[in-house]
């Protein structure tokens, strides 16, 4: 770095451009690298929290669609809950390299404004009752907006912290904006009750229970009949959404010395640990977001339709997944620093499949008195891939392939993999649910999977002859 201090710095606290970085020097970090850095980083976990919450909204609010009225298949239902999870992957590719083209300041301004589409017409929508599965569906590929942001936020904020910080940097943002599914998951089955907007938010709709009955489905005689304002789920968002957009607007930077032509980006598609990676991350994330998305509607379709069953089970217990998922996620970050990331990617790799296969024993229920342990043993499975999400992530930070400048990109690109786990996995689900009434096939489907990837793992970063990659 320069002797001079970069006078884009010296007032720290301003949006824009900064042409000198670089948080390996300990005097600049002090002296304002790490004001700069923090305060970008504090912007990032409210945007990215929103990303998580726009892009998992419709896992909360299809479990209630055929209560208001509207007449979806099981298939049809996890279509809509889905269909976030195809379009948001596919965001994330040019999300990954997008930050060192444009810069963050930029990307965060864009991806901030992008989640008000989605969330401005889904609370339009969900107020109308001639609203079409199409339609529906139109809306719930627009809240992939949010799927996508996450490559883009992750490669940005890896390139403010120095590498001693990586962990706590990428760990912190990650965690608390995985968060947002388990925010939205837990404030819809409240926000929806109760006309807590007044007129603003439009008035409610007649709420009934019902269940499938050979793939019909059918009101609940003597079932619960309540008011009920579902297009809150959507309109609690849209105000945070322009805070954090103009919080964005004034306060993010971008660097310089992390620009990079996107030809120089495309490199690490020839890094042979960029693949390896991809694969790791994708039983480690893809199984989190996987099973956040799917989650609330198994719940609904296993347990839900029995008859000692509560009203409004789904998302009554759905958000306890994910937010342990979140919640864990660092310690898994802090255990890799310790053990090694290679090393706690395998027990919890181990423990995934496991708990995989030991769900299947509750998942064929007579009566409610077997729910407590489908949970728990789900809940099992979340806190493995929670692991698995810090130690995987810890790996790309370390591995010696992996410079300063791919280390972003490689970070964004596996995560956009990863991401489509939010798609296949409720896809699977309800292929299995729909052929044999339960998701056993597509949970033995995973357990295969996760069996490869360990032995993938062992290969690459658990033999004595792979030491030297690091991990």
């Amino acid at each position: 770095m320069s002797t001079t201090e970069p006078k884009t710095i010296a007032s720290w606290w301003k949006p824009g451009w900064i042409q000198e970085w670089d948080p390996e020097d300990e005097s600049f970090w002090e002296r304002t690298g790490k004001k700069v850095a923090w305060k970008n980083l504090v912007v990032s976990i409210p945007a990215l929290h929103l990303a998580f919450a726009t892009w998992l909204l419709w896992s909360a609010v299809v479990v209630n669609l055929n209560s208001i009225g509207y007449n979806f298949t099981v298939g049809e239902l996890f279509w809509l809950a889905a269909i976030p999870g195809l379009t948001g992957p596919t965001l994330r590719i040019p999300h990954s390299f997008f930050p060192s083209k444009a810069g963050g300041w930029l990307v965060h301004v864009v991806s901030v404004s992008s989640l008000l589409i989605p969330l401005t017409w889904m609370f339009l929508a969900l107020k109308d009752p001639d609203t079409t599965w199409g339609i529906f569906m139109i809306i719930g590929a627009l809240c992939g907006f949010g799927g996508g942001n996450f490559a883009s936020s992750m490669s940005n904020i890896s390139s403010f912290f120095p590498t001693k910080q990586q962990g706590l940097g990428l760990g912190l943002n990650a965690g608390l904006g995985n968060l947002g599914v388990s925010s939205v998951q837990f404030l819809t089955r409240f926000i929806i009750t109760a006309g807590v907007f007044g007129g603003v938010a439009g008035g409610a709709v007649m709420y009934q229970e019902g269940k499938f009955v050979d793939k019909e489905w059918v009101f609940t005689a003597g079932g619960t009949v309540k008011d009920m304002w579902l297009q809150n789920a959507a309109f609690v968002w849209i105000i945070p959404a322009v805070i954090v957009l103009v919080a964005a607007i004034f306060f993010m930077n971008s660097l310089r010395a992390f620009s990079m032509p996107i030809s120089e980006q495309l490199k690490i598609f020839k890094l042979r640990h960029n693949w390896v990676m991809t694969w790791l991350y994708t039983m480690a994330f893809g199984s989190f977001i996987g099973y956040s998305a799917a989650f609330p509607l198994t719940i609904k379709v296993v347990y839900g339709d029995l008859p000692d069953a509560p009203d409004g089970l789904a998302l009554q217990y759905a958000f306890l997944g994910p937010l342990l998922g979140s919640l864990i996620r660092p310690i898994g970050g802090w255990l890799s620093d310790k053990f090694s990331g290679a090393k706690v990617t395998l027990a919890a790799g181990l423990g995934l499949i496991a708990s995989s296969l030991a769900v299947t024993a509750f998942t064929h229920p007579e009566n409610m008195d077997s729910f407590p342990y489908f949970l728990a043993v789900f809940l099992i499975m979340f806190t493995c891939t929670g692991l698995l999400n810090g130690s995987t992530f810890r790996m790309i930070g370390v591995i010696k392939q992996f410079t300063f400048q791919t280390r972003g990109p490689v970070l964004g690109w596996t995560s956009a993999v990863a991401a489509y786990g939010a798609f296949i996995i409720p896809m699977v689900f309800k292929s299995a649910i729909e052929a044999r009434g339960a998701p056993d096939f597509g949970l033995y489907f995973f357990v295969a999977f996760y069996s490869v990837s360990m032995v993938i793992l062992w290969y690459f970063y658990l033999r004595k002859s792979s030491e030297e990659y690091g991990a």
